[in-house]
């Protein structure tokens, strides 16, 4: 895709599953930080085929029961999980209990597929406050240039 200026964009599919809107949140922050070139959809809605297509892939899930993925983000992402090789992959969720651990076995995963993880993963605890939603907005940006 071509940016205002002719500069080659990168396309970013930003996938995410809440429960209670928080992590909506983060990915409505990093598909704002994102602009033009950037797809958002939850885990339900999208196209894995489509999703693969992209440059960079953003996933977020809320940590739930023992620090897992939500259900539907955990059967997206076991969907394409053996079709990751190669790509740029960055995380984000949110949590209420526990210390995140469901991200860094996320990461651990995503890497063991063969993935690269080209940003530090963000993570909110409950809601984001306006610095988690400032980092989201980074996030969006770095991915995006």
């Amino acid at each position: 895709m071509m940016g205002q200026w002719g500069c080659l964009m990168k396309s970013v599919a930003i996938v995410y599953a809440s429960t209670t809107g928080n992590t909506e949140a983060m990915a409505n922050a990093i598909y704002e930080g994102a602009g033009e070139g950037a797809s958002l959809s939850t885990a339900d809605e999208a196209d894995a085929k489509a999703v693969l297509s992209c440059d960079v892939l953003a996933l977020g899930s809320p940590a739930m029961g023992s620090e897992e993925l939500e259900d539907s983000m955990e059967n997206f992402f076991s969907g394409i999980e053996g079709s990751l090789s190669g790509k740029n992959v960055v995380l984000f969720g949110s949590y209420d209990w526990g210390d995140g651990q469901w991200l860094q076995t996320w990461e651990d995963r995503v890497k063991a597929a063969g993935a690269t993880l080209i940003a530090e993963s963000v993570k909110a605890h409950t809601a984001p406050e306006e610095a988690d939603v400032e980092a989201c907005k980074a996030l969006g940006r770095k991915i995006s240039a």
